[in-house]
């Protein structure tokens, strides 16, 4: 199964079209919206016209550049956006004296995606990935048994050792609460063979999700190019709605 998903819907009324132009053509299965932003309301109408499948991009360092953001959610965000924004390894560092500032941001997006799309999300991950912080995984902030994206993938010898052991022992600490897909990739590294053919065979037996940003040129025309309907031959393409647990702890789909 392979589920292509669109990230920063909302973000931008650019954004959000080419998302859906790809969600239209059938090239696109799932996106993830970003609320407060300055299309998140125009968004939201459209994802429920269309009958996208939509999760929550949750969003901790990037300034709002909409409106309907409280006053004190936005302060919340403003101090959690400065920390997050200091270091790039901030995301790796657990900061006691922002806990309540951190909840207070999830769940104020929660309840702005709620109030937008009328449901819960089908699945959460973060903008820039930053939704594996250390603040909102230690304080399990994000509710357990929702879908949430893990850590990207990679094809032996393209990360050390230490970088494959740690991503491997996060997603064996996140498979513990949450429910998740076999693999990630990123689809601006796996337009090109022999990428492309691994990441399809893959999905011809375990969850794979491809994360995209139709706003990109590249990717957005790589999406839309016949070649591309031609690659993917049998492997089924879903959103992430179709996940689900089995007993055992190990992802099946429905």
């Amino acid at each position: 199964m392979l589920i292509i998903n669109a990230d920063d819907w909302g973000r931008s009324r650019e954004e959000t079209d080419a998302a859906l132009a790809c969600f239209r053509a059938q090239r696109v299965t799932s996106v993830s919206a970003m609320v407060f932003m300055a299309d998140s309301e125009r968004a939201a109408e459209l994802a429920k016209e269309h009958n996208v499948d939509a999760g929550l991009h949750l969003n901790l360092n990037e300034v709002y550049s909409g409106t309907g953001a409280s006053p004190k959610a936005r302060a919340a965000h403003e101090r959690v956006l400065r920390f997050m924004t200091r270091s790039k390894f901030a995301v790796l560092v657990y900061h006691p004296l922002l806990r309540r500032r951190f909840r207070e941001v999830f769940q104020s997006q929660w309840d702005e995606f709620f109030r937008l799309f009328g449901k819960i999300p089908s699945h959460v991950d973060g903008h820039q990935h930053r939704h594996l912080s250390a603040n909102i995984l230690l304080d399990r902030i994000i509710p357990a048994g929702l879908a949430v994206r893990r850590n990207f993938s990679f094809w032996p010898g393209e990360k050390s050792a230490v970088n494959r052991t740690y991503r491997r022992y996060m997603d064996r600490w996140l498979a513990r609460r949450y429910r998740l897909t076999d693999y990630l990739f990123n689809l601006a590294q796996c337009m090109q063979e022999p990428r492309l053919s691994r990441l399809l065979q893959l999905a011809k037996t375990a969850s794979v999700e491809l994360e995209t940003h139709p706003i990109k040129r590249a990717e957005f025309t790589f999406l839309t190019d016949l070649n591309f309907l031609e690659a993917m031959g049998t492997v089924r393409l879903a959103p992430y709605s179709a996940l689900s647990q089995s007993r055992n702890g190990r992802l099946v789909t429905q």
